[in-house]
C-alpha cells in the first residue's frame, strides 16, 4: 500500500484494502486485550499498593468487561470456515401467504439491516421485488464488513412469524413464512462457467425508484446457469455493464455453494447423517401473539423479548448455534 502506484488500479487497491481490514479484525483485537490485561494488572497492583477500594472495584468492572470481550473473541475463533471473514451476498424472500409473507419479508429486512448497522457492516442493495400490496416479494444485499459471512450464514434457512394480522379485518391470528439465503462473496475462487454455453442473459427495466435513466433502459440483468437452473438478478446500478458483472459474481457464489451442498449431501448419505443446514427448513419462530417470544429450533435458545430481537438483537441467536456447531450444548434464557 505504501507503493507510490497503489491507486492507480483502483479495483485492485481496494481488494487489497479489504483484505487488510480483515487481517487487522483477527490481529487488533487481540493486541488490545493484551495491553488491557497488563493495564488492568498494573490497576490491581496499585489497589493492593495503597489498599484502595475505589481501585479494587475499578479493577474488577475491568476484568469483568475484558472477560466479555474474552469471551467474544472466542466465539470469533468458530468462524474458522474459507470464506467466514469476508463479505456475503444477502437475500429475503417472502414465502407462500401473499401480503402476510411479503410484510414478514420486509420486516426481516429492517431486523437485518438493524444488525448490520450495530455491526458496522456496509450494506448495498443489489435487486427488489415489491410486493403487490405491501412488503417485498425478494431483496438481495451484498454485506461487506469482517466476519459477515461467518455471522449471517447461522441466519440461513426459514423464519417463522406468528402475530395478529394486520392486514386482516377480523383480527385473526396468521402464520407467515419468509427465507433468508446467504451466499459467500467470492473474490479469485475459480469457478468453472461456460457463459457462452451454459447461461442465459436477460435485461430488463429496473423495477422502483432510481431516477430518469434507471427506469428508462433495460440495465437489469437476470443471468440463468441452463444445467442447475439457479437464477440470479441486478439492477441497482445504472449501468448495464456493472449489473452484468455484479450478477456474474453472485452466480459463481451461487454455483459454488451449489457444489458445496452436492458434496455435503454426499458425505451425508455416506455415513448416514442428515445435513447440518438444509434450505426449506424451519430454523426460527417468532411468536407476537398471544405472548412475545422468539425461539430457534436448533439450538432452543428462547427470548423472551421478540420487540428486541426484531429491533437487531440477533447476536445471541447467532453466538448460541455458533456454540451448537462446534459440540457444547446450547444456551436457554
Amino acid at each position: 500500500m505504501a507503493r507510490p502506484d497503489f491507486w492507480n488500479d483502483q479495483e485492485q487497491a481496494q481488494k487489497v484494502v479489504a483484505r487488510l481490514k480483515r487481517h487487522k479484525a483477527i490481529v487488533s483485537p487481540v493486541q488490545d486485550l493484551h495491553r488491557r490485561i497488563d493495564d488492568l494488572v498494573t490497576l490491581h497492583e496499585l489497589a493492593v499498593e495503597e489498599d484502595s477500594d475505589d481501585a479494587r472495584s475499578e479493577a474488577v468492572a475491568e476484568a469483568e468487561t475484558l472477560q466479555a470481550e474474552l469471551d467474544r473473541l472466542e466465539l470469533k475463533t468458530l468462524l474458522s470456515g474459507p470464506h467466514d471473514a469476508g463479505g456475503c451476498y444477502f437475500a429475503i424472500h417472502a414465502g407462500a401467504g401473499g401480503t402476510e409473507s411479503c410484510d414478514w419479508a420486509e420486516m426481516l429486512l429492517r431486523m437485518y439491516l438493524r444488525y448490520c448497522e450495530v455491526s458496522g457492516y456496509g450494506v448495498e442493495e443489489l435487486d427488489r421485488l415489491e410486493g403487490d400490496e405491501a412488503g417485498l416479494r425478494r431483496v438481495a444485499l451484498r454485506i461487506t464488513g469482517a466476519y459477515a459471512y461467518g455471522y449471517l450464514s447461522c441466519e440461513r434457512g426459514v423464519h417463522r412469524l406468528v402475530r395478529i394480522s394486520p392486514f386482516d379485518a377480523q383480527n385473526r391470528r396468521h402464520t407467515s413464512f419468509a427465507s433468508v439465503d446467504v451466499l459467500p462473496e467470492l473474490d479469485d475462487v475459480e469457478v468453472d462457467i461456460d457463459w457462452d454455453k451454459d447461461v442465459r442473459e436477460d435485461t430488463y427495466r429496473a423495477s422502483g425508484a432510481g431516477g430518469q435513466h434507471v427506469n428508462k433502459t433495460s440495465s437489469a440483468v437476470r443471468l440463468t446457469h441452463e444445467p442447475t437452473g439457479i437464477v440470479v438478478q441486478c439492477q441497482n446500478e445504472r449501468s448495464q455493464h456493472k449489473n452484468r458483472a455484479e450478477a456474474r459474481k453472485m452466480l459463481a457464489a451461487k454455483l459454488y455453494q451449489h457444489e458445496q451442498a452436492k458434496r455435503d449431501a454426499e458425505l451425508a448419505r455416506m455415513y448416514g447423517e442428515k445435513g447440518e443446514i438444509a434450505f426449506g427448513s424451519q430454523i426460527r419462530s417468532y411468536v407476537l401473539y398471544p405472548y412475545q417470544l422468539v425461539r430457534d429450533e436448533r439450538t432452543d435458545l428462547k427470548v423472551g423479548q421478540a420487540d428486541r430481537v426484531l429491533d437487531g438483537d440477533v447476536q445471541p441467536l447467532i453466538d448460541a448455534y455458533l456454540r451448537q456447531r462446534v459440540g457444547n450444548r446450547p444456551t436457554t434464557s
